[in-house]
């Protein structure tokens, strides 16, 4: 299911588009960038894995029900679930239910029913052909050619922007020979209604697609268009979501798992499944069932907590004075420390995983380089949100700490406690501290 690989990605930050850029922010006065291996790197084709997932769900006995409506689910705590088909269909019966239906699921929503998404992030982008191969070889991962734009009374936006080739690296097809590569431009906001909307930031794409593509002039000359996305991804603090009703537990974007800077939860997902797997075959194997108990398999991280600091510092709200390059100026010079202290800092938080150690080692080394940058920092976020921001910070610190304490806590457990539910909480429990810390990224194969 993978066609294309490519080595690496860029991440930049530049008050204008100047490629490629050399030396820090405070040298140039424009920016910051950097490449590194091995990151967002991979190019699935989603029919090809739908199809291999579902051949081997059904080898081991699953069954695909295509084109079937799910009506509602019923739960009883003491016998278990029945999924309603609708007329033509009998229910289905199961002893847990699992919510794999993204951060569009209704259970979910039932669930956060009158609550305010606390933000979102909007993507707008496109896959086509007609770009240069020659410059056609990596991609970009996370990059800025703009200062914030001031929409008015709709508030202010910091654009983002990146871009993937498409159809080399695999099945013979060598690097510079295709054309095709798909670009999202995204941005960072709260809820508010006065918000612009979806086909605004569509509109700015195409005007801005020539200047952070240099190789053509019109894109609606220079590019075979193959696909369009738009989308908008609801965020809430109150992730990942614990269960409300027994029997059923939400994963993926469904519960929230993803981090609030990234578009959706694929990566979360992949990251997550084989703890949430072992997780919930032991919680069948033990009964396992109710709310509380699955709620052990959500729980709190504090990791994805403090990754909500990093959103609200990328995003502008609405009547909020800024200085247009403040988020270029924040990005560009955590990005050169992060880069100083080498890939074991930088790999795992491009791939979404913040530990403890790389922020705050390059927290530390940006207030080193910037020191009269903070106050802006604190009157961005607000005070009382940075406070919330460094108790998660050290609860980090305290998971961490945890986590090197497991070997002992596991064999403590093995030895000492009979009861299976309380085995089945102690293990969840270990592995909160190894994923809500970051644990569970392995260093070894990262040069620094």
């Amino acid at each position: 299911s993978v066609t294309t690989e490519f080595p690496a990605c860029r991440s930049g930050f530049k008050n204008k588009e100047v490629t490629p850029t050399k030396g820090g922010y405070f040298e140039n006065g424009i920016g910051y960038e950097t490449v590194t291996p091995n990151v967002l790197n991979l190019g699935v084709a989603p029919a090809i894995l739908l199809e291999r997932v579902a051949q081997r769900f059904k080898e081991n006995g699953g069954v695909v029900m295509e084109q079937t409506r799910l009506q509602n689910v019923a739960v009883s705590e003491a016998l278990g679930t029945a999924l309603d088909l609708g007329e033509e269909q009998d229910p289905v019966t199961a002893r847990l239910v699992l919510d794999c239906m993204g951060n569009a699921s209704p259970i979910s929503r039932q669930q956060r029913y009158g609550m305010k998404p606390d933000g979102v992030c909007c993507v707008v982008g496109s896959c086509a052909s007609g770009f240069d191969k020659e410059t056609n070889l990596i991609g970009d991962i996370i990059y800025t050619n703009t200062e914030i734009k001031d929409f008015g009374d709709s508030g202010s936006l910091q654009y983002f922007w990146e871009a993937f080739p498409v159809g080399i690296g695999r099945n013979g097809n060598e690097p510079g020979t295709s054309d095709t590569k798909t670009t999202y431009m995204f941005t960072y906001l709260d809820a508010d209604e006065k918000r612009p909307s979806l086909q605004t930031l569509m509109d700015d794409y195409w005007e801005l697609l020539p200047v952070y593509q240099p190789s053509i002039t019109d894109p609606e000359e220079d590019l075979d268009v193959k696909r369009v996305l738009f989308a908008y991804f609801p965020t809430y603090r109150d992730s990942p979501l614990k269960p409300q009703w027994s029997r059923v537990l939400a994963v993926g974007d469904a519960s929230g798992i993803q981090s609030p800077l990234s578009f959706g939860g694929f990566g979360a997902l992949t990251r997550h499944a084989e703890r949430i797997t072992g997780a919930v075959s032991e919680a069948l194997e033990a009964d396992c069932l109710h709310k509380d108990d699955l709620g052990e398999i959500n729980a709190y991280t504090p990791n994805l907590s403090a990754a909500w600091m990093f959103q609200k510092a990328m995003s502008v709200k609405v009547g909020q004075k800024v200085d247009p390059k403040f988020v270029n100026r924040l990005l560009a010079v955590n990005f050169q420390q992060m880069d100083d202290m080498g890939g074991k800092t930088m790999t795992p938080f491009l791939q979404d995983v913040v530990r403890f150690d790389g922020l705050v080692g390059s927290l530390a080394r940006s207030f080193k380089a910037d020191p009269l940058f903070m106050p802006q920092i604190v009157a961005h976020v607000g005070l009382p949100r940075l406070i919330d921001w460094l108790g998660h910070l050290s609860m980090m610190g305290i998971y961490s700490a945890l986590h090197a304490t497991s070997p002992v806590v596991e064999t403590l457990v093995e030895n000492i406690e009979s009861d299976p539910r309380e085995k089945f909480r102690w293990r969840r429990r270990m592995e909160a501290w190894k994923f809500g810390s970051g644990s569970d990224y392995i260093l070894d194969n990262i040069e620094n």
